[in-house]
């Protein structure tokens, strides 16, 4: 009979997996705050020529992005103490939002899901806090991006079975409704969870807040690097939240109409095989290897999403199963930008600082990059279909993500190296 692991060992382990746990409940509960009227489709002009769909993903992503340019302040700076009732304000100012969602015209609407995403798109930097800096943070951050990747096909099943009983526009309220007593109780257990020890310091460097000076040394040191990723997330993340926002229409294009649980069938193994690569990048030891490790599977997903989308085009796949490879292929890239890509950077570099910041500023960038997508799509590309343009958008994706990690890999390899010393002769 095998022996029981000692005590200490058994409390580091629940020590790492509870605020794991709690922390993807929390986000996967905030899905329901954002993610909901995206089931719906909205048959009417919007704003400025743009279908009115278009104009409510656009709105609500502007806000989002807004959001994510307030974090890279906000989310570095908040102290321990003021994450809980940040996070819970946050979460009601969006739901308040989708009231007013429902109950405004239709000119209001858009201003009320501009509302509802202008204090979303900090929720995320503020759960990695909880998670950043341990032993572990690799395997949390991984899981906790699980939550999104299922989150947002369960919250959208959510809203198209609520949409039977409930009218189209209160739809997105009723699913925030149903998951705020979940949020709040997993958000006051996460603020409750003990931070990192003295053993995850050593290995992973301190997380203090980063203030102005610190954030303007961390981009002087490593700019170069970190340019060509802003530019891989910014076409990453418009291409992410396209097929995100647009999967009822990808699908009907496709030939999957009427089909229960469709998004939660197709993700389900998406978030699957994603936490277990990005796991396996894990085992590799040093630091510094593990972050070129880390790089290189990202754009191994970057090539799987041209590699799949030549599969269809030559018959060799199915609509579902591409769907599928390309969501794979997106999150093996995107999960480890919104999660342990910079904080593998931060140890790798031995840099003192929140990770959250880099991950804010990252976010800001990509989700203007969303808005970009949808006007290019509605002003230049209007004759084109949904499935059509996003074939396009596939192959240009994975040509310049493949090509700007390559140059970020190269500029971490140069920049993290063992430099020799410099032998100088005795002095005579």
């Amino acid at each position: 009979m095998q022996a029981a692991p000692p005590p200490e060992r058994q409390s580091g382990f629940w020590r790492q997996l509870t605020p794991a746990a709690l922390a993807f409940s929390a986000y996967f509960c905030m899905y329901a705050f954002r993610k909901p009227f995206a089931a719906a489709t909205y048959d009417a002009e919007g704003w400025f020529g743009l279908d009115l769909k278009t104009t409510f993903v656009i709105s609500q992503v502007i806000g989002y992005a807004a959001s994510k340019f307030l974090g890279i302040k906000w989310g570095s700076e908040v102290t321990r103490s003021g994450r809980l009732r940040l996070l819970l304000g946050l979460v009601l100012a969006a739901e308040i939002a989708l009231v007013g969602f429902a109950l405004l015209p239709r000119s209001g609407k858009v201003v009320a899901i501009f509302c509802n995403g202008l204090p979303l798109g900090m929720v995320w930097g503020l759960v990695v806090r909880y998670l950043e800096g341990r032993r572990a943070s690799d395997v949390l951050l991984a899981g906790l991006s699980c939550s999104f990747i299922l989150a947002s096909g369960a919250v959208k099943d959510v809203g198209r079975w609520l949409l039977a009983s409930v009218p189209t526009y209160w739809m997105p309220a009723t699913t925030g409704l149903l998951f705020l007593v979940p949020f709040a109780s997993a958000a006051w257990l996460l603020d409750r969870t003990p931070e990192p020890d003295a053993r995850d310091i050593a290995l992973r460097s301190s997380r203090p807040p980063m203030f102005g000076a610190d954030r303007r040394l961390f981009w002087r040191r490593f700019w170069p690097g970190l340019l060509p990723l802003l530019c891989v997330y910014l076409g990453l993340t418009a291409f992410r939240d396209y097929r995100d926002n647009y999967g009822v229409e990808l699908f009907a294009e496709l030939g999957y109409t009427g089909q229960p649980a469709l998004f939660t069938r197709t993700e389900l193994p998406v978030a699957a095989l994603v936490l277990v690569l990005l796991g396996a990048s894990n085992v590799v030891r040093g630091r510094v290897p593990r972050l070129l490790t880390l790089l290189g599977v990202m754009a191994s997903g970057m090539g799987l999403i041209g590699a799949a989308t030549l599969a269809r085009a030559r018959g060799w796949m199915s609509g579902q199963g591409w769907m599928i490879c390309l969501g794979l292929g997106a999150y093996l890239a995107y999960v480890p930008f919104s999660s342990f890509l910079f904080d593998r950077i931060m140890a790798a570099t031995r840099f003192a600082g929140t990770a959250v910041f880099a991950v804010n500023l990252a976010d800001a960038v990509g989700y203007t990059g969303t808005v970009g997508l949808l006007l290019i799509e509605d002003m230049w590309a209007g004759d084109v279909s949904r499935l059509g343009f996003f074939e396009s958008a596939s192959y240009a994706v994975s040509l310049v993500g493949c090509a700007g990690l390559g140059l970020t890999t190269l500029h971490f390899w140069r920049s993290t190296r063992p430099r020799p010393r410099r032998l100088t002769a005795p002095r005579a």
